[in-house]
């Protein structure tokens, strides 16, 4: 799968335009980025990619490189 196709699948989880996220883009400054966006971010990468995330892993995440290095 293709870099763009990845951001686009984020973008579609925390209901955003993936013109505005890249991969340095930080979380915190995603005003969308709140619970519900991290629980479909989840249920996005399980469906997806077959990756689990416990609480741990997501508290863990800052930018969106990040979710990206869970899609390998």
């Amino acid at each position: 799968m293709k870099s763009e196709d990845k951001l686009t699948l984020i973008a579609k989880a925390i209901q955003i335009d993936t013109a505005d996220i890249n991969p340095q883009t930080e979380l915190k400054s995603i005003e969308e980025w709140d619970s519900l966006a991290k629980i479909s971010t989840i249920a996005m990468l399980d469906k997806e990619f077959n990756k689990i995330l416990n609480a741990d892993q997501i508290k863990q995440l800052k930018t969106i490189q990040d979710i990206l290095d869970y899609m390998q």
